[in-house]
Parts: structure tokens; C-alpha cells; sequence
């Protein structure tokens, strides 16, 4: 099933983008492991609830969640159609018959009146052209006492993640900081600006929590490494360099990574939001 797709561009890139992150989807869910994790252990999943996942990519946290809703139904949503179909053979391998993964834009996917329990989002949410259209979208679709929770990148300055990579590749040149607002990693940082738009939407009594946990990127260095050379900001940051500049930019991406190898990982700091809100009545 795919429905109309308002936010093309985006649904475009994400799909340019699909065969290398689904040629590493374990790798990606590994890397953001902890984040998911903390975010599921305060969800508290009823066993008959209906969840909406936005933004459910290669299918990860969908699928996990059904685990734990197992008389409920779980939608997963995604703009991206390769990342969908990725996720409907997930599913049927894992023997999962609770989950529907839809091709569809969250700004305006037909979705039932007041059909959910629990909508929610893993880093997907940021990504909205218009995030007042899409939140109140999601908000039509949540049951009145409904809960939300979604969890965002904080600013680039708190993510060493980010900044380690930007600053090894940047071989002295001064790169420009993502545009506050503009759809992207960050474009939900800001606590006031989206507590105002999710208030318009018809979300209430939004809550910000830190969630300060590393990023895992491989086992070891030479893992974590080769894991980064498929990165579309490594593959950004160098293509307009020459040969001796690119090759001195990749030395520098793989010195920071052997300093972050420590016997649990290559481990890089990072710094984002879970955010919490209640469906008004």
C-alpha cells in the first residue's frame, strides 16, 4: 500500500540512500542500539495497544515493539518504498503477523481518525517538511489520552558523533552548520520551537528528556572504519576533493576512530531528546 507523497524530495533522497543503509541495516541498529533501547524501556507497551512507528525504516524498532504488543497491531510507516519492502520481509523471516509496514508520507497518510494507542519515531520525525502539517496528521490519528514519544538529535555541538567525523574530513575548510529548523538531523533541537508545534497540533504536556549515550560504530577500529566509508556525510565531505587531499581526509577519520576504540566498541558521544507528549482530550 503507498499513499500520496507530499514531501517528494525527501522521499527521493531516503530512497538514493536505501542500498547502502539496508547493506548495513544490522550495523545501523547496532550503532544506535542504545538510544532504542532506553526509549523502549519507558514506552511500556501494552500487550493490546495499536502503535504507529513513523519513520520505521528498515523496520528495527517496529518489530520490536509488535514483540511486546502481541494482541495489538503495529503500523510502520516509511516515505522511503525500498526501506518499506526491506521491512515486510523482516517481518515475515521473524514470523511477526501483528506489524503492516506502509509506504507513505506522515504530512498526510490517510490514516484512521483516532486509531492509535502509542505513535512514535526513532530519529524520523526530523525529517518532516512541514512538521506542523505531519505532527498534527499524527495527532488526528491518536486517540484522545494517546501518547507520543519520539526521539530527536540535540544540537550538533553536543554530538561528538557528528563533530568528530565533520572535524577529521573538514582537512581545514570551514563547514557551514546545518540551517536551525531546516529538515535534518537537527531540526528538532530546540525544545520551545517544538513544544509550540506540537501544542498546535493538538499534542499536550510535552516533556524533554537527555538521552546521553554512545553511538556504537563497530567492534574495533578497522571495523568502525569501513562501517563510516559508506556514511553519506564521509562520502559528501570528500568527493569534491583530489586524490592526496582525500586520502589525507580518510587518514584523519581513521585516527579519530582509533582513539574511540575501547573494549566495548568504537564508541562516540552523542546527546538527543526523547520527547513525551499526551493526545488532548
Amino acid at each position: 500500500m503507498t499513499a500520496a507523497i507530499v514531501n517528494q524530495e525527501m522521499a527521493e533522497a531516503w530512497d538514493r540512500e536505501a542500498e547502502g543503509w539496508l547493506a548495513h541495516a544490522d550495523r545501523y541498529e547496532r550503532a544506535g542500539r542504545r538510544h532504542w533501547e532506553h526509549m523502549l524501556g519507558r514506552l511500556n507497551v501494552a500487550s493490546d495497544e495499536r502503535v504507529l512507528d513513523v519513520g520505521c525504516g528498515a523496520g528495527g524498532s517496529t518489530l520490536d515493539v509488535a514483540r511486546q504488543a502481541t494482541d495489538g497491531e503495529v503500523v510502520g510507516l516509511d516515505i522511503s518504498v525500498r526501506m518499506v519492502d526491506h521491512a515486510r520481509r523482516a517481518a515475515e523471516t521473524a514470523g511477526i503477523d501483528n506489524v503492516t509496514f506502509v509506504c507513505g508520507d506522515a504530512q498526510v497518510h490517510p490514516f484512521a481518525d483516532a486509531h492509535f494507542d502509542l505513535a512514535i519515531s526513532v530519529f524520523g520525525t526530523m525529517f518532516f517538511a512541514d512538521p506542523a502539517a505531519a505532527f498534527a496528521n499524527i495527532a488526528r490519528a491518536t486517540r484522545p489520552g494517546g501518547r507520543l514519544a519520539v526521539i530527536v538529535w540535540r544540537e550538533l555541538a553536543r554530538n561528538e558523533w557528528l563533530t568528530a567525523i565533520r572535524g577529521a574530513l573538514a582537512l581545514g575548510r570551514d563547514l557551514p552548520d546545518p540551517p536551525p529548523g531546516a529538515p535534518g538531523p537537527f531540526a528538532q533541537a530546540q525544545p520551545e520551537r517544538v513544544t509550540e508545534i506540537l501544542g498546535g497540533a493538538g499534542f499536550a504536556s510535552a516533556e524533554f528528556g537527555a538521552v546521553d549515550v554512545p553511538m556504537d560504530f563497530g567492534r574495533d577500529a578497522d571495523d568502525a572504519y569501513t562501517f563510516l566509508q559508506t556514511f553519506g556525510i564521509t562520502n559528501g565531505l570528500t568527493e569534491t576533493l583530489g586524490d592526496d587531499e582525500r586520502r589525507r581526509a580518510m587518514d584523519a577519520l581513521l585516527a579519530v576512530v582509533d582513539e574511540h576504540e575501547t573494549p566495548e566498541g568504537v564508541l562516540f558521544g552523542t546527546s538527543a531528546w526523547l520527547i513525551t507528549a499526551t493526545r488532548g482530550e
